[in-house]
């Protein structure tokens, strides 16, 4: 069945967003950023960009990302199993441990954070086929590495890694018996897109010179070349002939196909950043002016990326509120917006929760990767985005941090003691969207109210420091996960 083609309503281009009375810099295009470069940000941080300007903005928060050391490695980060004293038990707490640290870093990290996760569903490495908990550190290692670094690098290096070798059989391709798994998904799905200007017989000889990558020094090491296995002899790529190892092959690669390589990455880049809709106005005025930007600089994300994120075709209204949150969102969004507490036990449980509704920390359904946007909602996952937020709220009630949302609440507020205002403040700062209607927010009124007498709402009586005002704070923060627009970014 032919498909009708996605038509963006964004026309606005590259050119730097430069606020102004009719377009101003303010809280909602702050929060924009956040939530898409981020995970979300605390009011704090949001009134101390308001101060800067969107240019230092976005600078400040690319070189914070550049800068950023990767996560230490932990002790047993370059174990062999040798070094295991008990494997199956110590191997497993390793792996639970790092998620944890995974996820401390996503929430925490903004552009840096967002950017390893993006890589990480970009270069699949499943972690069900190696189960290995020094694997997974050093694949997540290389995914922070070089989340905001150059893309050549980072492509050389990510497919002689161990989890890729073994998820992509990269080390079961010798020269008796060459698999060509690592060099179809090299072309289809990491560099060029599928069946962009590379044959079947690029693959085939690919694949011959990527062999020799079978080998440990001892059981649960690194993989490392050696030529007993390698295919010895010429191999022709991209029209290129030679006796070509594994670095030829990404020299030549990157050399012959630049501009393929580039339209590919800053198109999927723009579909996770800006929007999934795509048309030719926005493939001429944005994607690829940013390709180009990419091969100008040799392939170093970082300038193209700002490019990007200062324009006004990132800024534009029509940008906000067009891409459904995944699970990660839901949640450590919701987290870092509230400022609500959470520790290691709550991201486990975090984690946990985000793998039931469709997003498993290291564990992707298939090398494409999770499509993202509308396939993250489906009837058997809805609910549960809605049951997570109160269940979190429940969680934090029941252990006696319910003053925290009064807190929240009369920062956000001024300590207002009107339940209209209280609840279109607190709904506005969730959402990517004002409301559809005004009587969305005469719903969400009515659910802070709860059941106390109207007469004293009416009469100034009732403020946010009765006794029952946190558990109304708890009803109108559990509402708003049901809420359309707290489903968009």
């Amino acid at each position: 069945m032919e498909t009708t083609p996605l038509i963006s309503c964004n026309e606005s281009t590259l050119t730097p967003y430069i606020p102004s009375g009719e377009n101003p810099w303010n809280t909602t295009k702050i929060n924009h950023v956040y939530r898409r470069l981020g995970f979300g940000a605390s009011q704090d941080a949001i009134d101390a960009a308001l101060s800067l300007s969107p240019n230092d903005f976005i600078d400040n928060l690319v070189e914070e990302a550049i800068n950023k050391p990767p996560s230490t490695t932990p002790f047993w980060g370059n174990y062999v199993i040798a070094d295991f004293t008990d494997f199956d038990e110590e191997n497993q707490q390793y792996i639970q441990d790092w998620k944890i640290q995974t996820g401390n870093d996503l929430i925490t990290e903004n552009l840096r954070g967002r950017l390893a996760s993006f890589w990480m569903n970009h270069f699949v490495a499943d972690l069900e086929s190696h189960n290995y908990s020094p694997y997974l550190f050093q694949y997540y290692n290389i995914s922070q590495t070089h989340a905001i670094g150059n893309l050549k690098d980072f492509v050389r290096e990510i497919g002689i890694s161990s989890a890729m070798l073994i998820y992509l059989n990269g080390y079961e391709n010798t020269n008796v018996e060459p698999n060509e798994n690592y060099a179809r998904e090299l072309y289809e799905l990491f560099t060029l897109g599928e069946g962009n200007n590379y044959m079947e017989q690029d693959i085939t000889e690919t694949a011959k010179a990527l062999t020799g990558y079978n080998h440990w020094t001892e059981l649960g090491a690194p993989f490392y070349f050696n030529e007993v296995t390698w295919v010895d002899g010429d191999k022709t790529i991209f029209g290129q002939t030679g006796n070509w190892r594994y670095d030829d092959v990404i020299d030549i690669l990157f050399e012959k196909r630049a501009t393929e390589i580039a339209t590919y990455i800053c198109t999927k880049l723009y579909k996770y950043f800006v929007g999934q809709e795509i048309d030719a106005v926005i493939i001429d005025n944005v994607i690829n002016p940013l390709a180009q930007t990419l091969v100008d600089n040799n392939f170093e994300l970082a300038p193209m990326l700002k490019q990007l994120f200062k324009s006004e075709h990132f800024f534009d209204e029509r940008a906000l509120g067009v891409i459904i949150k995944s699970p990660f969102d839901i949640t450590m969004q919701f987290i870092n917006e509230s400022g609500f507490f959470y520790n290691d036990e709550l991201m486990e449980a975090l984690l946990y929760f985000s793998g039931i509704y469709g997003q498993k920390l290291f564990n992707p359904p298939n090398v494409a990767g999770w499509q993202r946007d509308e396939d993250w909602i489906s009837t058997s996952t809805l609910t549960g985005r809605w049951q997570f937020t109160e269940l979190y709220l429940s969680i934090l009630f029941q252990n006696g941090l319910a003053a925290t949302f009064v807190d929240f609440a009369k920062e956000l507020t001024n300590d207002s003691n009107d339940p209209e205002y209280i609840t279109e403040v607190l709904v506005n700062h969730f959402m990517s969207k004002e409301l559809y209607t005004a009587s969305d927010y005469t719903i969400a009124t009515d659910v802070l109210k709860w059941e106390i007498p109207q007469n004293y709402y009416d009469d100034g009586l009732w403020n946010l420091d009765w006794e029952e005002a946190p558990y109304q704070l708890f009803l109108l923060l559990s509402h708003l996960a049901t809420i359309p627009e707290f489903q968009l970014k």
